[in-house]
């Protein structure tokens, strides 16, 4: 049955303060959900952001019969349908199941795993092995199910991309038939076969249920100093050599158009050449809001290729092919992509036609938005409303619009923040744990939108 939730909170810190389990655990799922002021809301955990054709399918038939229709893609891959009925019942969940969306009712909101989203299309190893495995370990561990929905897992093919997203357990691919095993943001980490990684990985997060139990912490950040210290080293008893490896500080997104990959032993490009094949296509999806038209269109285009979407923590779409290499064409001719496979020209014309990201160029590049008023009681503005006004030149840095303080679904890295306050949008650049903080504009859109624009420049 489900049942709807209390309002969701960040996860505060354990050192000086009320424990985090306190007011229990409100991140939402698809079997509770949470009370918006737009109707229930559900998340369903897609592990990895992998889904098939047909499961996407299924979330776009409850979406449409119990929500409002859209699909809103989080910053962990995962998918959020609004607008539920607060009464629907068993429904969605059945639909779901159906599907193999939710295989365990008991973990649903532990598996919480995002993955490189180019992994094994750009010439990086691909981490669809261990993340198949990693799920399975997951809803078959009895302790696992006891994770907070905050409580995240990262698989990263080497790239760096999802190692910069703050993990609490992340695996990173290795040439040489090894990987690296990070708790939290630890700089150190323990090298150990590939084979073992997925097993280690959820080791390290059952030892992490076992130091929590004193705080009550939701994540690894949570631990106090000395509690997280002897966890990172009741793991590294257990896996291999300490290696040194600072995180990255800046998660990069896919870029929206064509992926190429080298062909047998040529260079790795980012530009389609006769030593490259188009492997896949990169979608942004501006706000991550997605009309049932453009959901359908995304999963046709899947199914016409490799029947697959990988959705990306930076609420973006990623569509392997193969499309072919370079200058190949559909019967239906070539477009007018320079230096594009004609399947991968011909898709990505389509979905730039139904309103979606497909080059660099888009002015919606790079900017995202909480959920903000009338979803949310907590917003004090419309922000996806002044987001879309404020849209202009292409920005070196990402800007990110929140409606309150909390700023959920904030990027990770270097970006600009732009949030709501009493006394106006107030615009911080932010790196990393620094917050150095701008300007603030008060009532007067065409000010604010070149002061978000000078920020980003």
């Amino acid at each position: 049955m489900l049942a709807a939730m209390p309002d969701s909170a960040p996860s505060p810190l354990s050192v000086g303060g009320t424990s985090p389990r306190d007011g229990g655990d409100a991140c939402p799922g698809t079997l509770r959900l949470h009370r918006a002021d737009d109707g229930a809301l559900a998340r369903v955990r897609v592990p990895g952001g992998v889904l098939s054709a047909d499961r996407a399918d299924a979330l776009l038939a409850v979406a449409g019969r119990f929500g409002d229709g859209e699909l809103h893609l989080t910053s962990r891959g995962n998918v959020q349908l609004r607008g539920l009925d607060a009464e629907c019942g068993g429904g969605p969940a059945e639909l779901l199941g159906a599907a193999g969306l939710l295989p365990s009712a008991a973990h649903e909101r532990a598996r919480n795993i995002v993955a490189s989203p180019l992994a094994g299309l750009d010439g990086s190893p691909s981490v669809g092995g261990w993340l198949s495995e990693l799920d399975s370990l997951v809803c078959g561990s009895a302790a696992a199910a006891a994770l907070s929905g905050r409580f995240l897992f990262a698989l990263d093919s080497g790239r760096g991309d999802v190692d910069a997203l703050g993990a609490d357990v992340t695996l990173i691919a290795e040439d040489g038939g090894d990987c690296l095993l990070r708790v939290g943001a630890a700089d150190e980490v323990f090298r150990l076969p590939s084979e073992d990684g997925p097993r280690a990985a959820l080791l390290a997060a059952e030892l992490f249920l076992r130091a929590a139990r004193d705080s009550g912490a939701w994540r690894v950040k949570d631990l106090p100093d000395d509690v997280r210290t002897a966890l990172v080293r009741a793991v590294g008893a257990t896996a291999g050599p300490v290696v040194q490896r600072p995180r990255p500080r800046t998660a990069e997104a896919p870029a929206p158009g064509p992926v190429t990959a080298p062909n047998s032993g040529a260079p790795a490009t980012t530009t389609a050449t006769a030593t490259t094949t188009v492997t896949a296509i990169s979608i942004g999806v501006p706000l991550g809001r997605l009309a049932p038209a453009q959901w359908r269109l995304l999963t046709e285009t899947a199914r016409r290729y490799g029947n697959e979407l990988r959705l990306t923590p930076w609420r973006g779409i990623v569509i392997p092919g193969p499309f072919g290499p370079p200058g190949s064409s559909t019967q239906s001719g070539q477009s007018g992509r320079s230096g594009q496979s004609g399947r991968a020209a011909e898709a990505l014309d389509a979905l730039a036609a139904a309103g979606l990201i497909t080059g660099p160029d888009s002015p919606w590049t790079g900017v995202g938005a909480c959920i903000g008023h009338p979803g949310c009681a907590k917003s004090l503005s419309d922000v996806r409303a002044e987001a879309g006004a404020a849209v202009g030149p292409v920005g070196r840095l990402p800007v990110y619009w929140s409606g309150c303080e909390r700023r959920c679904g904030h990027p990770h890295g270097e970006w600009i923040d732009v949030v709501v306050t009493p006394e106006g949008h107030r615009i911080s650049h932010v790196r990393g744990e620094h917050r150095n903080p701008r300007a603030v504009v008060r009532n007067d859109p065409a000010a604010l939108a070149s002061a978000v624009s000078g920020a980003r420049a």
